[in-house]
């Protein structure tokens, strides 16, 4: 089989899991947290990077990607592993997200989504049934359904409209999806209405063969409404497939999510945040940018195995980032990387060991948000 999921271990203490996700290009071991790649790249890092920060699979955005450089380029080059030239598994979004981002710039109907693009202005039409064409072109090995997201706040009614119509795109995408190198991904919605969590989980269950998305959370809404919400799903998700987070990456809800039963995550905060200067530490975030490491000659974190605390020290990482130099945006995202890539490992030795719990709450107890 080109698609398959085997549970390795379950914890415990929390129904947290170890998995196998077999894909035509390569075994990932869930949990992972997965570096997200926008524009067929991971900014400012190479694949050699990537490799050596034990990344296994990577996020790619439909949206963008259709928009520059098209999905024909893309296709000509044989396909996004090959245009950039990565082995390993990759997964695309389906740019729902992004298009429901432009706000002003797009129309939702039944049909599909209108918008403008926010490079040229140039008008687009996507339906479900297109949004499968364009992620067959980028040949990822999973790919999401179209969907349509809701902001935090969005009252019921509107909840329910937009859930019924992801419900509706999905059977078309499911439809449409006949590659048998790629595996669709459903994407449950439903704001923070639990009846309609429930409602949308169960109907996505219908049309998941190796793998479900949860959408809709990490939008604006406290980090406890959206942990109540994963509670609440975890009994019902189902056990033979990996359940994908959509947008999530700050390493408390790292530990918080896995304990709740969710196999794969993603999120640009990692190397968002180092481009400005700020980095990833087991005590909170730190700011190396500040006047107080000018003359500190530690690394970040002293106990990192990532390639920018073996070789530089705060001071020199604090003079690339206030001079504006590249590689100090290159050797932060590096660090953040691979801090989620090597706390997600720490969290499957805990489960390894049936205690998550006590990982979580030790974890949560030191790191200062």
């Amino acid at each position: 089989m080109k698609f398959n999921y085997e549970v390795i271990k379950t914890c415990k203490q929390s129904g947290a899991r170890i998995g196998r996700l077999t894909t035509p290009h390569g075994v990932v071991e869930t949990p992972v947290f997965m570096p997200v790649g926008t524009q067929a790249t991971v900014k400012g890092l190479r694949v050699e990077d990537l490799n050596e920060m034990n990344a296994q699979i990577i996020l790619s955005n439909t949206y963008h990607l259709f928009l520059r450089p098209t999905q024909q380029i893309v296709k000509q080059a044989g396909g996004l592993h090959k245009f950039m030239n990565w082995n390993k598994p990759i997964l695309t979004d389906s740019g729902g997200f992004q298009v429901f981002s432009l706000s002003e710039m797009r129309k939702i109907t039944d049909e599909g989504v209108t918008f403008n693009s926010h490079l040229s202005g140039e008008r687009h039409f996507i339906t479900p049934e297109r949004c499968m064409e364009i992620q067959n072109d980028l040949g990822a090995d999973i790919i999401m359904a179209f969907d349509e997201c809701t902001p935090f706040g969005a009252t019921k009614d509107d909840s329910v409209r937009a859930m019924k119509r992801t419900h509706d795109w999905l059977i078309r995408c499911f439809n449409k999806q006949q590659n048998p190198n790629q595996m669709l991904f459903p994407i449950v919605q439903g704001n923070m209405f639990k009846d309609l969590r429930e409602q949308s989980l169960e109907f996505c269950k219908k049309y998941a063969k190796c793998g479900l998305a949860i959408g809709g959370l990490s939008v604006g809404e406290p980090k406890e409404t959206m942990y109540d919400i994963l509670s609440f799903m975890q009994p019902n998700l189902p056990s033979n497939m990996p359940r994908y987070l959509m947008g999530v990456g700050s390493p408390d809800c790292l530990v918080e999510t896995i304990a709740r039963g969710i196999d794969m995550m993603d999120c640009v905060l990692p190397t968002r945040i180092a481009r400005n200067g700020t980095v990833f530490t087991k005590t909170g975030k730190l700011v190396i940018r500040n006047a107080c490491y000018k003359d500190d000659f530690s690394p970040i974190e002293k106990d990192c195995d990532c390639y920018t605390c073996k070789n530089y020290t705060r001071a020199y990482l604090r003079h690339l980032i206030n001079a504006g130099e590249m590689l100090g945006a290159e050797l932060l995202s590096i660090h953040n990387l691979r801090f989620l890539i090597r706390l997600t490992e720490e969290i499957k030795s805990a489960i390894y060991q049936d205690r998550l719990l006590d990982f979580r709450d030790e974890f949560i107890k030191n790191y200062k948000i």
